[in-house]
């Protein structure tokens, strides 16, 4: 069965890739690759072991963000861990990750006007691995942030506060880009990832915000985002109310 909405909603149409987005492909497929069409035959046809061998390269890329993710995760992991079973209370409540596809590291390249080339993106787009944190209250997302940043072998590049200074329609968040080693067979490599830490109300209102923009194709009408934004300042007293009546408990020993 479906709803009024759903069945006067128009149908979806699938996007066709404009020649800059094609343009864009193809240059990051090249750097990626190295392949410049040489290896097709007289037919236009590509031999199958080159295929893969491309697929290969293709994928090399990716891996590296992949095991990024799980090198932090893992010290995520422990840290939670560690709290569990020898301390009283857990600063960490949810971890979730993030690998961005290629459509949505394409659609970025352009938006920011990267050089479709494998170095550029690498250097200046450093949020395709992304780990969010959430966190009960908003101290503990500073205690979990000061943890992870004072381990030896993570830099970081750089800090977005905006828990203390909020975008202007309430997102709130601490966003850190840090640099995590991945040791691989050959090499080590350092590979930026982005770390989110908000707490559970918070991480509400943005799961809700990102859904109401995806559903109108981020033109939202005025009146949605006033509410939206109305419900940011709400989200922000919920923690602030929550982290008073901790210290009380606390207080009563």
């Amino acid at each position: 069965m479906t709803d009024a909405a759903t069945a006067n909603a128009p149908a979806t149409v699938p996007t066709v890739p404009t020649a800059s987005d094609l343009a864009v492909y193809r240059g990051l497929f090249q750097s990626m690759t190295g392949y410049d069409g040489t290896a097709a035959t007289a037919d236009g046809q590509v031999p199958l072991q080159v295929i893969k061998n491309l697929q290969k390269r293709v994928a090399q890329f990716h891996l590296s963000y992949k095991f990024a993710i799980d090198e932090l995760t893992t010290k995520i992991g422990i840290l939670q861990e560690e709290f569990e079973h020898t301390h009283d209370y857990s600063p960490i409540e949810h971890v979730r990750t993030r690998l961005k596809s290629m459509d949505s590291i394409i659609e970025k390249v352009q938006r920011t006007g990267t050089t479709p080339d494998v170095d550029a993106v690498r250097a200046r787009i450093r949020d395709i691995a992304g780990v969010r944190i959430t966190c009960a209250f908003v101290a503990d997302a500073y205690w979990v942030a000061d943890m992870l940043m004072a381990q030896a072998d993570l830099e970081v590049l750089e800090i977005k506060d905006y828990i203390a200074n909020p975008k202007a329609n309430g997102y709130q968040s601490l966003h850190l880009i840090v640099t995590v080693p991945v040791f691989l067979s050959d090499r080590t490599e350092l590979v930026p990832v982005e770390i989110q830490l908000r707490t559970i109300a918070m991480d509400f209102w943005a799961s809700l915000e990102h859904k109401i923009y995806y559903k109108y194709d981020r033109e939202v009408p005025a009146s949605l985002v006033a509410e939206l934004t109305e419900a940011a300042d709400a989200a922000r007293a919920l923690d602030a109310k929550m982290a008073t009546l901790r210290d009380q408990i606390r207080a009563l020993g």
